[in-house]
């Protein structure tokens, strides 16, 4: 199992990853560490903890809506217009695993 510092907020997290998602661990970091950014930058500092909750409901929220544009059909779409079965498909079990990485993510946080 591999380890990697990640930092959000300003705040240095070490964070343990399967072998080979290094990479994918600080893509995802950085992404929370600009909502963080977002959020503190229009409701200022409210303390760490009630910052990353409301960066975690800002991003569940996000996921959601693309998961409800998927299940109406919408979501993306190819230059005809269409979006095949299997393409959707890929496309919901793909954000079906982010939400599960972020999850265990944020269970890391916790422990830590």
């Amino acid at each position: 199992m591999a380890q990697v510092s990640i930092r959000i907020n300003g705040r240095s997290y070490d964070i343990a990853c399967d072998d080979g998602q290094e990479d994918r661990i600080h893509a995802l970091a950085g992404y929370v560490d600009e909502r963080v950014k977002e959020i503190s930058g229009a409701v200022g500092q409210i303390g760490e903890q009630r910052l990353l909750v409301m960066t975690s409901l800002l991003i569940a929220d996000e996921l959601g809506t693309v998961q409800e544009k998927l299940e109406n059909g919408g979501g993306a779409v190819a230059e005809d217009g269409s979006l095949s079965a299997a393409e959707s498909d890929a496309l919901a079990e793909n954000i079906e695993s982010m939400a599960e990485r972020i999850e265990t993510l944020a269970d890391r946080l916790n422990k830590d």
